[in-house]
């Protein structure tokens, strides 16, 4: 007991200092927890053999992420991303196992051993690039969609390549060794079966979890919740999460698929955000753990005797692997920052190459000593990769941006209003001014975008509208409107600050995410700033005072005012807002809003129409929140 209670501790300690060093030097927690682990295992010895045993159990929080990206996304937008997802995950994976399985056979080895390492370094590391790509806040981008889709299919495809890797013992090292494993594997369900009964079992597997998701799930959450207890409704979540994962062990299926198609599922679930709250921090843990556990298991005494062989490895594997997304980005016409994040960010082995790597040597298809450094080969490639992202981050990317600038195609509109981002906020504004005979200029990001919407017959142009160069180009300096409808905060205030900068004059129209975005917008020096949920929520509740038995005209009447005192007050506390300040620790905006809403509930008391208007005459609209509201 005191042993784990140490150990516990160790890793514990690790994780604590590792992350926020990490994070305050800008390198990203995932090397942090990789340092960690070099730390307490190779260099000072802590922790030991159990880091082997703590990887397979901390792999459970790959399980909890793709459950949670799962939760992100409806079962139309996983439908949207099927030519991505069989294209760009087919052709990497495909490209990869083939590339590597030939290198290999002409440096000598066995074509059965070649294409074992193929399909080993096939699939890259869900854990490290979907936690990269959330703390950088890219998998909205055109690269982290295109990596999220081709992880997904990684994780589809060890379905077959588990089934093909047993079959290269048969030419390969010892096939004596397979039988004698056989024997071990009594937990799958399926060992022995006849074909046609394997499959009909792994796609019972499938329909439990969906429609078990679909059907059982909300009763059984409605049942717990009920009971309001809170630890019973996280017990119930990990319960589910865990049950998922071993029926799609015992079918022979990965664990991280099942739950993942159980969270698009529950997508639509009214308990979707209590499920978030409820594992995010168990997945957080179990990742940070999973990435210490890979730092403590290199091998620091056999890098040491091969050294250069494994460097070689390792460099050889990351280039191949970039050089296949590279090309495949490519013919899918990812460009500039997108092409490169999806080229670099995939570049390294996975996570389950570890368990593949175990799989092939006890069935004899590679022999162990060969198995122990590939297995070091791809926990240095996975170290590397947080390495990757910085060089992308700080030397790439800036280069790349002055490329662009020189070689940027010349935008041939000129318009009375630029907009920055066609999305679904944009391009309703577009489509209201180009109606009314004014012409725009529209920039987007997202190359996706940009060509889906030239299929309908709206132009706009690829690039970022914060690059002083391409605003120049749409014309900032003629245009009498900007407006600003990206859903990315940062990205909103720096196009904001600077148009204000450059043309004192314009006016600038903004999308704000919440009442906090709209304080910093309007620091910034945005005239109008339209929350995005604001109006349509305003308008809900003027139909659920009609529900009521509210008359129409009265209930109108009531969110007029409602508006108008909503903005009053958004003025107020924007005079007082401090970013440095979180709001809740600035005293003179608690203040204020305590006061403001004790001003709301004194409305409450007041009896007559006739007074009610007379003081909402009082509170004067400012001129530079929610304008265009709809309400």
């Amino acid at each position: 007991m005191d042993s784990l209670l140490f150990e516990a501790f160790i890793y514990l300690a690790a994780g604590v200092c590792a992350a926020p060093i990490a994070q305050k030097l800008g390198l990203g927690t995932v090397l942090g927890y990789l340092a960690a682990g070099v730390i307490i295992g190779p260099l000072l010895g802590l922790v030991g053999a159990e880091a082997q045993r703590l990887q397979e159990f901390a792999e459970f929080g790959v399980v909890m992420m793709l459950f949670l990206v799962g939760l992100e996304l409806e079962p139309q937008q996983l439908w949207s991303m099927r030519n991505r997802l069989l294209g760009l995950g087919g052709l990497q994976v495909g490209g990869t196992a083939l590339v590597c399985w030939v290198v290999a056979w002409l440096v000598g080895t066995p074509w059965t051993v070649a294409l074992a390492i193929g399909l080993i370094a096939a699939g890259s590391s869900t854990a490290i690039v979907l936690q990269t790509l959330e703390e950088k806040g890219l998998m909205r981008s055109d690269g982290g969609k295109a990596s999220f889709a081709v992880l997904l299919f990684q994780d589809i495809s060890v379905i077959p390549i588990l089934a093909i890797l047993p079959l290269l013992a048969i030419h390969g090292l010892g096939a004596e060794t397979a039988t004698a494993h056989d024997a071990e594997k009594g937990l799958r369900l399926l060992d022995g079966l006849p074909v046609w009964q394997t499959t009909l079992l792994t796609l019972l597997a499938v329909a439990v979890v969906v429609l078990g998701g679909h059907f059982l799930t909300r009763p059984l959450f409605r049942f717990v919740a009920g009971a309001k207890v809170r630890e019973a409704f996280t017990a119930t979540a990990l319960l589910m999460v865990i049950s998922i994962a071993l029926l799609m062990s015992l079918v022979g299926l990965s664990p991280a698929l099942g739950t993942f198609l159980a969270g698009v599922v529950l997508a639509n679930s009214e308990y979707r955000h209590e499920l978030e709250s409820d594992i995010g921090p168990f997945k957080g843990l179990l990742l940070g753990l999973f990435f210490i556990t890979v730092g403590a298991g290199i091998d620091f005494s056999l890098l040491a005797q091969h050294l250069v062989l494994v460097c070689l490895l390792t460099v050889g594997l990351i280039v191949i692997k970039a050089a296949v997304l590279w090309c495949v980005a490519s013919l899918f016409r990812l460009r500039g920052s997108d092409r490169w994040l999806f080229a670099l960010g995939l570049a390294q082995a996975g996570e389950f190459a570890f368990v593949l790597l175990s799989f092939v040597g006890q069935n004899g298809v590679i022999a162990t000593e060969m198995a122990r450094m590939l297995t070091l080969v791809v926990a240095l490639s996975m170290l590397v990769t947080p390495f990757l992202f910085i060089v992308l981050d700080r030397l790439i990317l800036p280069r790349m941006t002055e490329a662009q600038a020189r070689s940027e195609d010349q935008i041939d509109v000129v318009g009375v209003a630029i907009i920055a981002g066609i999305g679904r906020f944009g391009q309703i504004v577009n489509r209201l001014l180009r109606s009314h005979g004014y012409e725009t200029v529209v920039l987007d990001l997202s190359a996706e975008t940009v060509d889906t919407m030239s299929k309908f017959g709206i132009k706009a142009f690829f690039g970022d509208a914060a690059r002083p160069d391409l605003l120049e180009a749409a014309g900032i300096g003629e245009a009498k409107l900007l407006v600003v409808a990206v859903d990315d905060r940062e990205h909103a205030l720096n196009i904001v600050k600077y148009a204000r900068q450059r043309r004192p004059d314009i006016h600038i129209v903004s999308r704000a995410y919440d009442r906090l975005h709209v304080y910093d917008l309007y620091s910034a020096g945005s005239d109008d700033i339209i929350r995005e949920t604001f109006d349509s929520a305003v308008r809900a509740g003027r139909c659920a005072l009609e529900a009521l038995g509210k008359h129409p005209h009265e209930a109108e009447k009531a969110v007029g005012a409602f508006v108008r005192r909503d903005r009053r007050s958004l003025l107020r506390l924007a005079e007082l807002y401090d970013p440095d300040i979180p709001p809740m620790q600035n005293q003179p905006y608690v203040d204020l809003a305590k006061r403001i809403r004790a001003e709301e509930d004194q409305m409450m008391t007041i009896k007559g129409a006739e007074k009610r208007n007379e003081i909402d005459r009082a509170w004067m609209p400012p001129p530079v929140t929610d304008k265009a509201d709809d309400a």
